[in-house]
């Protein structure tokens, strides 16, 4: 008898197939079953715990996704975000923040030596409404400011956020550091006059704090007054565009 013949006398007799069980692979078994790309998939360990499984579909077209510390990303995935320029960050799962609005976003890091006043800032920052994006450090163990300061300083300029708050020692370095990335205009203010100048008349995106220079209540006074001061625009936007044209003419040509 043919397999055809088979399959009808079996559907005549009322024969249904047992149903497929459906296969999660375990943590394990990963890197040896086929991910197929269109679907969305969850690895379970041993425990029960899920692994979220990020595809290319989870790409956004722009910008930076984030995903859990353990979760696994497809190649499909990675491809589609390098094309895209997409920054994929992992982050412990109660720190992702799914579709921010980069005006209510700010981004906020520090070095060892502004550690203590960048965590006594980000309540101030909660009470605000803001969402915050922490880049670290997360304790006062020695870091380079540099590397922080460029870690806000891309947030901003890429559009994820609007604001960033640097805090070093003096504050001086880390202001250096994020001005070298285009589209950032930070500075450094150390009263509420040099705040609101620099919002008013220059535009600052970024704003750089001594921790060692400033008591907890005077960083306070900084930073709500940059925050609440908007842009004057008239005369000072023709100034701020030049400081874009010197940044575009030393800009060109460099990798």
């Amino acid at each position: 008898m043919g397999g055809r013949e088979l399959a009808l006398n079996r559907r005549r007799a009322g024969y249904q197939p047992a149903p497929r069980k459906q296969l999660i692979p375990t943590v394990g078994q990963a890197d040896s079953l086929p991910i197929h790309y269109n679907s969305h998939y969850e690895f379970h360990n041993s425990s029960g715990l899920v692994r979220r499984v990020i595809t290319y579909q989870d790409i956004p077209a722009c910008g930076e996704l984030q995903v859990p510390l353990d979760a696994v990303i497809t190649p499909s995935a990675r491809e589609v975000a390098l094309e895209r320029g997409v920054k994929i960050v992992h982050l412990p799962a109660d720190q992702i923040r799914e579709n921010l609005d980069p005006a209510t976003t700010i981004a906020i890091g520090s070095d060892h030596g502004g550690f203590q006043m960048k965590e006594q800032l980000k309540p101030i920052l909660a009470e605000l409404r803001l969402a915050i994006r922490d880049v670290g450090v997360i304790e006062e163990k020695a870091a380079d400011y540099p590397d922080i300061a460029l870690q806000v300083a891309e947030l901003v300029a890429s559009g994820v956020t609007t604001r960033g708050v640097i805090v070093d020692g003096a504050g001086i370095g880390s202001c250096m550091a994020a001005n070298k990335v285009p589209g950032v205009r930070a500075a450094l203010c150390y009263d509420k006059a040099s705040a609101k100048n620099s919002r008013e008349h220059n535009d600052s995106n970024v704003l750089t704090l001594g921790g060692r220079l400033l008591t907890a209540s005077q960083a306070e006074e900084v930073l709500r007054v940059w925050l609440a001061t908007p842009f004057g625009g008239g005369r000072h936007a023709a100034r701020v565009q030049k400081i874009a044209q010197i940044e575009q003419k030393y800009s060109r040509g460099r990798a």
